[in-house]
């Protein structure tokens, strides 16, 4: 369970304060999949990264009671100096994982030959991308949080795989996606929120989503 209780965000842009969110209440209860629509630039990455624990509110509290993944893609916990190998072992020792198993399924998923034992930050954008998939799938999470729809590669080989893989997770498991494109939430949730001028606008199902959403597009 993720559960904001009061909760508010702003930024100084430099020329005036722009509102993430004004006191928002919510809960999402596992088993119930939640897509959060908003145009872009309107804040839906810090709410995932407040949901992961990766930014902290202005005000009000925070409870997670659910192994929550890192935001799908997220690249804040790999050390560019430090090899596919090291990085996936250290992220195990993190989570409590075995560090064997977690280095030989990365290495397996990604299919990068040496590379895997070469300074992450020498990859290419689809190198890195391909590794940092793979992290998220050799942990098993109750709830995952997906910015901006499923990550591709230009690798068909590692797209089917790794794809496979996910849905097979997110058959047991919960999912908060937040999107500025309905079709993208469509896959996953049943519920759905709209986020306007920093307030959260809750639904039961999407299509009543999408029709305050697009009302105000």
């Amino acid at each position: 369970m993720i559960e904001f209780e009061g909760v508010s965000k702003s930024f100084w842009t430099g020329k005036s304060r722009k509102v993430i969110l004004d006191r928002a209440s919510f809960r999402v209860e596992p088993g119930n999949s939640l897509g959060i629509l908003a145009p872009n630039g309107t804040g839906k990455t810090t709410i995932i990264n407040m949901m992961a624990g990766l930014e902290k509110p202005d005000e009000g509290k925070i409870s997670r009671t659910s192994r929550i993944s890192f935001p799908l893609g997220f690249m804040g916990g790999v050390v560019n100096r430090h090899t596919a190998t090291e990085n996936s072992r250290y992220i195990a020792r993190l989570y409590g994982l075995d560090p064997d198993y977690v280095e030989a399924f990365c290495r397996w998923l990604c299919d990068i030959a040496e590379y895997f034992d070469m300074p992450v930050g020498t990859y290419s954008q689809g190198m890195r991308a391909r590794f940092s998939f793979a992290l998220m799938l050799a942990m098993e999470f109750d709830i995952y949080l997906i910015d901006e729809g499923m990550p591709s590669t230009t690798d068909v080989n590692f797209n089917r795989k790794a794809g496979s893989i996910l849905r097979d997770r997110l058959r047991n498991a919960t999912v908060v996606i937040v999107s500025h494109q309905a079709q993208t939430l469509e896959k996953f949730c049943r519920s759905a929120a709209v986020l306007k001028n920093g307030q959260l606008y809750m639904f039961d199902t999407l299509e009543e989503a999408k029709r305050l959403y697009d009302y105000n597009a």
